[in-house]
């Protein structure tokens, strides 16, 4: 492959929805460097737009579809704005992976399907390189999840001999990859049957929505407002109570269960608690259903790596590992990538995977009844 066909774009917006994260990758053999990183915030009325929509799921077909290309926009802008920051001709970027934007997610029922918005044609035709979107469709199609598509890059990053290893992705929603340890086949494969992932439920979305509500702040740094409060074992215990923790993988979910109103309806029966008691609890509450995640998969982690905008949370980080005394526990940091940016890293792999005819799914992952190329290609070419 030539030097213009190694470097990859990826962009991840998650269910946290506080902007846009790029980042350059570049791809050589079994090698990885990543190049630089970019966050864009999304401007107020775009945020305020997008966190309505995924708050009460009402819109009309015109709003949603002038939205679907605002957010393409954007998306562009801050492509483009990386490719500046690192003098990089757009010519010399194989493709662009997008995520976009989820705005709902439904794997079952009779008619299960995913939606991510930001209109990929825009970015192509912005950016002048090809875009890979709608990556979790084929998966959905196949039987599976659509979610989480992240553990195969996992497995290419983390993965050792001899160890069980837990990567944990804590966005607004959180999601664990496990790793079993692993022998190579005889073609010097990783085992591909020894590794799970699936959603575990909230990440960062209550926590954020609960002190955006009563503080006004995007969110809860280093846990410090939960650490103020204290935890209420009944209300823990009321959270606890939801179905989906008790299903085997797998599964996944989204804002579309774990919102504000269903806080509030837990909530109904605690008049007068305190706020931050509330917020302490719900620290402990993605501490703990992380925790269970893992003991219901009859998981043993000798390491766990954090991602994600959780591993900067120093109070949730400190109780993970409190709740998990057997493994060390440390951020992506340790093994030399940086939390903020693997899920974009992830999204590039991904492209990098369309766009060489390889599968980007694990059948072990999402269910699906077999691997495939994930995502659809828009050319500008």
């Amino acid at each position: 492959m030539s030097e213009s066909k190694k470097l990859y774009i990826g962009v991840m917006s998650g269910t946290s929805l506080d902007g846009i994260d790029c980042v350059l990758v570049n791809f050589n053999g079994k090698k990885m460097q990543l190049i630089a990183g970019l966050h864009m915030a999304y401007p107020k009325a775009l945020r305020e737009k997008l966190l309505k929509l995924c708050q009460d799921f009402t819109i009309n077909v015109k709003d949603l579809g002038c939205l679907h290309t605002e957010l393409a926009e954007n998306y562009s802008l801050a492509i483009n704005a990386l490719l500046n920051n690192t003098k990089t001709p757009a010519a010399k970027v194989c493709a662009i992976g997008n995520h976009g934007q989820t705005i709902y997610h439904y794997p079952e029922g009779k008619f299960p399907f995913t939606m991510q918005i930001g209109n990929a044609a825009v970015i192509a035709a912005r950016t002048g390189i090809p875009v890979v979107a709608d990556f979790r469709s084929m998966d959905m199609a196949m039987g599976g999840q659509g979610a989480p598509l992240v553990p195969a890059f996992h497995l290419s990053v983390f993965a050792k001999k001899a160890k069980n290893i837990a990567v944990v992705n804590i966005g607004g929603m959180a999601n664990v990859t496990l790793l079993s340890s692993w022998i190579p086949d005889r073609a010097g494969n990783d085992n591909k049957n020894s590794i799970l992932g699936f959603d575990t439920g909230p990440g960062n979305v209550l926590m954020d929505a609960w002190i955006q509500l009563h503080k006004k702040q995007p969110f809860d740094k280093n846990g410090a407002w939960a650490k103020s409060g204290k935890l209420n074992m009944d209300l823990l215990k009321a959270l606890m109570s939801e179905p989906f923790f008790k299903r085997k993988p797998p599964k996944s979910t989204g804002r579309e269960l774990f919102n504000l109103n269903w806080l509030k309806s837990k909530l109904v029966k605690f008049k007068g608690i305190q706020f931050e008691d509330v917020q302490a609890t719900l620290l402990e509450f993605t501490a703990q259903t992380i925790t269970l995640g893992m003991k219901l998969a009859k998981f043993k982690a000798d390491e766990i790596y954090i991602c994600g905008g959780g591993a900067f949370n120093h109070t949730l980080m400190l109780r993970i590992a409190a709740l998990n005394p057997e493994a060390n526990v440390d951020t992506s940091s340790k093994l030399g990538i940086d939390p903020s940016w693997i899920e974009a890293m992830a999204f590039a792999w991904l492209a990098k995977q369309t766009m060489e005819g390889k599968p980007g799914n694990l059948p072990s992952v999402t269910g699906a009844k077999q691997a495939c190329i994930l995502g659809a290609v828009y050319s500008p070419h």
